[in-house]
């Protein structure tokens, strides 16, 4: 069967709804590490899991690195894919803060959240997450933090396993540091308390964009350009853009998402774009007045990071 990149599937609600491929990036300032030791890491890819249930999105695949993390999600729109990214940040740098006293880490992460909008661009995406194992000099299916071990396995955990379900509401915020009822997810854990990610994440999804092939996965990765992947899904719209630009990108939104052109966009669907444009765009409270028509006093009232 060919691969659909949009499909229909079961959210976490229970809700079966057509679902879209966004990439989520983290990434921390060189001088600040995200990840210092085991723990870290493990919380870090534990909040991609938790922030997509508590959203309502489904994971593809993550990896939790020193000082940035991927995660390739479905959601049914642009606006919740980037709440499951604001989610994730804001737990660890929670985590962050309690773990080692760091006040500022929210203003040092940068977030990005892009819809993968071709078959290319998803093949890539999902081959650069799994790819960014090798930069810490292992081989991708030998690091731990990543949800590449959950795949071309049929949904197969290895033994030892542990159902999530099953322990205690004890057990279960001791491990994930959350309240978050956990009691009805299908994630299983192994014995050093790590989540497969056979269970957690939707890896037909990812076997079925690579004709559930692992060699074409592992070539895609091979014949990959790192670095335009990087300009692509984490760099790319940092850059300041002049007000020419930010209205051609705001048109293009429009048009991709509403069907509708800058002009016609209604203030309810201006104030649900402010949000993602002010994170993923290197871009200015009076500029997205400028090309949005709107008041400076509101548009700050609608960057959720001016309001913490």
């Amino acid at each position: 069967m060919p691969f659909q990149r949009i499909v229909m599937r079961e959210l976490p609600d229970g809700r079966t709804c057509k679902v879209y491929p966004f990439h989520i990036s983290l990434e921390g300032m060189e001088s600040q590490l995200l990840c210092r030791d085991d723990s870290d890491y493990d919380h870090l890819e534990k909040s991609v899991y938790i922030a997509a249930l508590k959203t309502n999105c489904l994971v593809i695949i993550a990896i939790a690195m020193s000082n940035h993390a991927h995660a390739a999600v479905l959601a049914t729109d642009l606006e919740q894919a980037a709440s499951a990214g604001e989610l994730i940040k804001k737990r660890h740098s929670q985590y962050l803060r309690w773990k080692y006293g760091d006040l500022k880490i929210l203003s040092r992460t940068d977030l990005s959240v892009k819809y993968l909008d071709s078959e290319w661009y998803v093949r890539n995406a999902l081959a650069y997450i799994a790819r960014n194992a090798l930069d810490t000099g292992s081989r991708i299916e030998d690091y731990p933090w990543s949800g590449y071990r959950g795949m071309f396995v049929q949904g197969r955990c290895p033994a030892g396993i542990r159902k999530v379900a099953e322990m205690s509401r004890r057990e279960r915020e001791a491990l994930f540091r959350t309240h978050t009822d956990l009691s009805h997810v299908p994630w299983l854990v192994n014995s050093s308390g790590q989540v497969e990610p056979a269970s957690a994440c939707d890896h037909a999804y990812l076997e079925s964009a690579f004709a559930h092939d692992q060699a074409f996965f592992l070539k895609t990765i091979g014949t990959l350009n790192a670095a335009e992947m990087q300009q692509k899904l984490v760099l790319s719209g940092r850059e300041r853009q002049t007000d020419t630009e930010m209205y051609a990108i705001i048109s293009h939104l429009a048009d991709k998402w509403y069907h509708k052109d800058r002009q016609s966009l209604t203030p309810e669907v201006k104030a649900s774009l402010i949000p993602y444009l002010y994170r993923s765009y290197k871009t200015t409270v009076p500029q997205l007045a400028r090309c949005l028509s709107m008041s400076r006093e509101l548009v700050e009232k609608l960057i959720p990071s001016r309001r913490r």
